[in-house]
């Protein structure tokens, strides 16, 4: 089957082949809104316009790339990983006021004394739970350990590209929009399933990293730890201008993660800014006086890494900083089997892990 571009979408191609930025930013805008009216320009900040030629030249790459990922040939969904015999990874949907999305639950087959842990993954633009599972192995750490794992899923009927719409306002608040949506998918499943409340946690790449550090953020007291991969910061923007933006050059963000972090980016990252991994830090570290340690070292035969560790004055890490060197914008020692990732390593799903299971709620949810 051909695949075709949305009416809109195509529309937004022809502007930005035209060179017409502002006319494409509007429309793009305008999808984003369901058709309404963006906001007042003064709320939005610069127009392609008014911004300076360079800046307007990035913007328009920006959004030539953004547009480019639309036309990729339609081919075969990803082939789920095998799952092992008493393994269940099934597909489930949650509904509220709010809407509904699927998700895909993983039941490993290894039994567990007691509650289990559950890891919520948030995939990046253009991925689905399968692809997502596939690519950062997260299932089979869960039949290592026994934990379960849910892989919410974006559809393109929210989003075109299937990113979480961390740039949106509506998207960025509890109990609203999608934050509201996955918070209702993880606690349907400690409602359905043993799952200990002290140990519920969330990680995500890109778009989704950035959606876990808004539901960091929003729901404290539900999520023990998260996991930032090539993602941004709170409040890094509120529309689709700002968002390319912020992915391009950073910009820093507002408020506070008050939650454990590990955060990893690439240094050569060219999609989502290096200094957005160095936002989410600064965010999770906003907590008072600690103590920082850096240590180097190297993944067997591939990335170099930094791993900057701040911890309290009890030696508690409060948040973990990988910084991977000559890596792009992919997930760390993920499988080839899935997109977005770069096997190179380091292992950050093992990381991620080991980082999440040295935090528990002391006041769960």
């Amino acid at each position: 089957m051909n695949f075709q571009l949305p009416p809109d979408m195509a529309e937004a191609t022809r502007l930005t082949r035209a060179g017409k930025l502002t006319e494409a930013t509007n429309l793009l805008q305008r999808m984003l809104h369901g058709g309404a009216s963006p906001d007042p320009a003064p709320e939005r900040g610069p127009t392609p316009d008014s911004m300076p030629p360079k800046a307007r030249t990035g913007l328009g790459e920006t959004l030539r790339r953004l547009i480019a990922k639309t036309k990729m040939p339609g081919g075969p969904a990803p082939t789920p990983a095998p799952v092992p015999e008493g393994a269940i990874f099934a597909t489930a949907t949650f509904a509220s006021a709010a809407g509904s999305r699927d998700y895909k639950l993983y039941t490993p087959a290894k039994a567990v004394d007691g509650q289990r842990a559950l890891v919520v993954m948030l995939h990046g633009c253009t991925q689905s739970p399968d692809d997502f599972a596939a690519g950062t192995r997260m299932n089979a750490l869960a039949e290592e350990h026994g934990f379960l794992v849910v892989y919410p899923a974006q559809p393109s009927s929210a989003n075109a590209q299937k990113c979480w719409n961390w740039f949106s306002p509506a998207d960025q608040r509890r109990d609203q929009g999608e934050p509201s949506l996955i918070a209702g998918i993880t606690r349907q499943i400690l409602r359905d399933h043993p799952i200990d409340p002290a140990r519920v946690y969330i990680a995500g790449l890109s778009a989704g990293g950035a959606a876990a550090a808004i539901m960091g953020a929003a729901y404290s007291e539900l999520y023990a730890a998260v996991g930032v991969h090539s993602g941004l910061p709170l409040g890094a923007a509120r529309d689709i201008p700002s968002a390319l933006s912020a992915m391009r050059q950073g910009g820093g963000g507002q408020g506070s993660l008050p939650v454990p972090t590990i955060v990893f980016h690439g240094d050569t990252d060219s999609t989502v800014h290096p200094s957005n991994g160095e936002a989410v830090v600064a965010q999770a570290t906003a907590v008072g006086d600690l103590i920082s340690t850096v240590k180097r070292g190297q993944a067997d035969g591939g990335h170099a890494f930094s791993r900057t560790v701040h911890a309290d004055a009890s030696g508690r890490p409060v948040c973990e900083h990988w910084t991977i060197h000559g890596a792009g914008h992919a997930w760390a020692g993920g499988s080839s089997s899935g997109s977005y990732t770069d096997p190179r390593g380091p292992d950050a799903t093992r990381e991620m892990l080991r980082f999440f299971f040295d935090h528990g709620q002391t006041q769960p949810a």
